[in-house]
């Protein structure tokens, strides 16, 4: 091998290892400080919606697929101006992945006694036994952001607050 093909071996292969980690890094989502996780929920309010809008983009009928009933698997599109609020809300039976498109988003979790940042790059499940929150834009531009839950049937056009 030539000291030139080495060289490009070399680059190409720095290359993919700054992909990885920058993408292992943006796949990470903000977290509850280990020190600030709670072990019983805390009253985190009825915040409600403001300013927020929200499409469904699809929704796809998990109905018979592994033994599965009146179950959908749905992804919606959100933007956040500034000063907005998603209404508090859980996911004690709905799981869901948010996904971060742009911009910076404080989530208010029962389980954390601080606000926890997200950023734009990061992604973050929802799901379990007293999972709730709500989320506030409190940056200087709009959240847009993805989520994908598992919904049952009537539920798919349940308005906010609920979410």
């Amino acid at each position: 091998m030539t000291t030139l093909s080495r060289l490009n071996s070399v680059a190409v292969l720095t290359s993919i290892s700054i992909v990885a980690l920058s993408l292992a890094s943006a796949a990470t989502a903000g977290e509850c400080p280990k020190d600030k996780v709670l072990t019983q929920p805390r009253d985190i309010g009825d915040h409600k919606n403001n300013l927020v809008t929200k499409k469904t983009l699809t929704v796809i009928s998990l109905n018979g697929w592994r033994n599965l009933n009146d179950l959908n698997l749905r992804i919606r599109y959100f933007t956040i101006p500034v000063g907005g609020v998603v209404p508090t809300h859980e996911h004690s039976d709905r799981p869901s992945i948010v996904h971060i498109l742009k911009g910076e988003i404080f989530e208010f979790n029962a389980l954390c006694s601080v606000p926890i940042l997200h950023k734009a790059g990061e992604t973050t499940p929802e799901f379990g036994p007293n999972h709730a929150h709500w989320w506030e834009n409190k940056g200087t531009e709009e959240v847009i952001l993805t989520s994908s839950d598992i919904v049952e049937t009537g539920q798919l056009d349940k308005p906010m607050p609920d979410m």
